[in-house]
């Protein structure tokens, strides 16, 4: 499955009802409107989340990665905010 604005080739999987190709965490068909089996994620599978660190800027919503900076604003941590 190829995006429609850009071209470049999207994760994908086979409708079960029509065969044709649906994004992959997409709930129904967009061709044929059949619910998709949910498939089970192992994205965060091992992940120990009481270990993770947040961001120290209030408004973001990312963790301090291995680095010491914020995976989404990039800001350095520092320390825990009262």
């Amino acid at each position: 499955m190829k995006c429609t604005h850009c071209g470049t080739d999207l994760p994908s999987r086979e409708c079960p009802e029509c065969n044709e190709s649906v994004p992959l965490e997409g709930r129904f068909c967009h061709h044929c409107g059949a619910e998709m089996p949910q498939q089970e994620s192992t994205q965060f599978e091992g992940t120990d989340f009481s270990e993770r660190t947040l961001c120290s800027d209030g408004a973001c919503i990312g963790i301090i990665n291995e680095k010491g900076i914020c995976n989404e604003c990039g800001k350095p941590y520092a320390g825990e905010t009262e």
